[in-house]
């Protein structure tokens, strides 16, 4: 089997440097132009805005001057002070490659500004680094990004200080309402308008994640790293390389995609997509590489690909990373519990290890901004996701791409085998990977599955989980969750063999499309 076929076939089954921050002019910039913004009434945009369609659970995502616009914007910005009550401090604004980002973080500060908030512009980052510097400064902020979708889209991922995130339940929902306000009727500049300085933050982001993962130990491995023409081709030299002014890592890369271009002329910056893999597969078997990274449009997701092309689960990275951090704070606090969090879809081999290595596995929800706050509420040490997010306690909570990928190189580094078989034992069950399934009435579906599967363990938790009563030998599970904005159920399959695996996968989806 080529190796894009082994891509398709399974994807398509499976889809601290000092840290001393620069202290803040509080005296407005002289071009701060307060009298441009009082009662500075906005331009109309060229269409209404539809707010439910871009202000979406976590972030706000949409078509570049269609659903957003440089207006749309700044009036988010200005809400985004008055309802998180942070004027007179300072937030920090970081932006991707796309060729809107810049015009749009611009947007923003202009309306921070003129409600009083000071703005530490980070210019071109990663959505981890705007994390970092969210955290390190303890500051609320705002990314410019609209992650691995296509070039026509933007979006703007917003945080409270120490990266903590917001969702339309907690705040994003009274700083769109705000917005509509200040787009209708203008924006009013507070009598303190606000400063604004740069920062560059990637050398104290670089030398922090060096100081979490020490790679300079292990054996030499040659890596094809693909950025997609995203921010991972700004982070990557920088991190693992010695662009931030860091000691050579005994790291071989080979360079794909790495030119940030917002247009994403080589492929869409979208790993979870068979077809965006396939270079970097054939480029790893090529240059006889050990592994490949392949790293989404804003560089928090990483996905990684063995010594034969072939894929590594997300669970197997979770599951990894999840016994490095176990150790680590077993080695330093013998007597502390430790908490890990993984999603309900993740591998069944991630609990497994959570559990062998004596910590509690807490399972949870799907979903980035509900993970995050659990890890807060928990106070746990690393969280994973199946979609490949992957959380820290010492990155605030927060997820971070390039961090689960130094954990995976460090772990691997530190032993001969081949990815291949290093990875096995962290893959032993068999996945079906998430469908969407198109149904004209979700609630009689799932009712459906229900009543086929009534003689088996059913949770109502996200969804429902089906699971065999028998817990050993030829055991299964699978879920299925409505989307919340779409007629379809999302259904995930595990089963400890392939055979079984197929088999129920193939006898849920009839039942569902029935």
């Amino acid at each position: 089997m080529t190796v894009s076929a082994v891509a398709s076939s399974y994807w398509s089954i499976v889809h601290k440097a000092s840290l001393e921050a620069e202290k803040i002019d509080l005296k407005p910039s002289p071009n701060a132009q307060g009298a441009r913004h009082f009662s500075r009434k906005l331009e109309d945009s060229p269409l209404p805005v539809n707010w439910d369609a871009i202000v979406k659970t976590y972030d706000v995502r949409g078509l570049v001057g269609i659903d957003l616009t440089e207006d749309v914007v700044e009036a988010l910005g200005a809400g985004f002070v008055d309802e998180l009550g942070v004027a007179g401090e300072e937030i920090v604004i970081g932006h991707d490659m796309r060729d809107s980002s810049p015009g749009f973080a611009e947007a923003f500060c202009r309306g921070a500004q003129a409600r009083g908030a000071h703005v530490v512009l980070l210019g071109l980052c990663s959505t981890d680094e705007s994390y970092f510097a969210s955290g390190h400064l303890n500051a609320a902020g705002a990314m410019f990004t609209a992650s691995h979708n296509p070039a026509s889209y933007n979006g703007i991922k917003t945080f409270r200080a120490g990266a903590r995130g917001i969702s339309l339940d907690t705040g994003l929902a009274a700083i769109r309402d705000r917005a509509i306000a200040y787009l209708e009727s203008g924006i009013d500049s507070v009598a303190q308008v606000g400063g604004k300085r740069e920062l560059d933050i990637m050398p104290a982001y670089s030398a922090y994640l060096r100081e979490l993962v020490d790679l300079s130990g292990i054996r030499p491995l040659k890596i094809v790293i693909d950025a997609g023409n995203g921010m991972g081709g700004l982070t990557v030299p920088a991190v693992l390389g010695v662009d931030a002014g860091l000691p050579a890592l005994p790291l071989e890369i080979v360079p794909m995609y790495f030119e940030l271009d917002g247009s994403f002329p080589n492929h869409e910056a979208n790993p979870l997509d068979p077809k965006n893999l396939v270079d970097l597969q054939a480029a790893v078997v090529e240059h006889k590489a050990d592994l490949g990274l392949a790293f989404d449009g804003d560089a928090d997701r990483c996905f990684v690909i063995d010594e034969n092309g072939d894929p590594v689960t997300p669970s197997a990275v979770a599951a990894i990373v999840a016994r490095r951090e176990i150790a680590r704070v077993r080695a330093a606090h013998p007597d502390q519990p430790v908490t890990v969090l993984y999603n309900l879809i993740c591998s069944r081999i991630v609990r497994e290890t959570i559990e062998a290595d004596g910590a509690l596995a807490v399972k949870t929800k799907v979903g980035h901004s509900l993970i995050k706050d659990q890890m807060a509420d928990t106070n746990a040490t690393f969280g994973g996701e199946h979609s490949a997010h992957y959380y820290f306690r010492d990155f605030w909570g927060a997820d971070n791409g390039m961090l689960a990928a130094m954990h995976v190189l460090a772990e691997f580094g530190h032993q001969a085998q081949p990815l291949s078989a290093f990875a096995k034992q962290y893959n032993p069950y068999f996945l079906s990977g998430e469908i969407n399934s198109v149904v004209a009435d979700v609630p009689a579906a799932r009712a459906r599955v229900l009543e086929a599967f009534a003689d088996a363990d059913i949770e109502h938790f996200d969804g429902v989980t089906v699971s065999s009563k028998n817990l050993d030998g030829d055991w299964w599970w699978f879920n299925v969750r409505a989307s919340n904005t779409e007629p379809l159920l999302r259904l995930n399959v595990e089963a400890a063999t392939e055979a079984k695996m197929i088999s129920l996968r193939d006898a849920v989806l009839s039942i569902i499309r029935a």
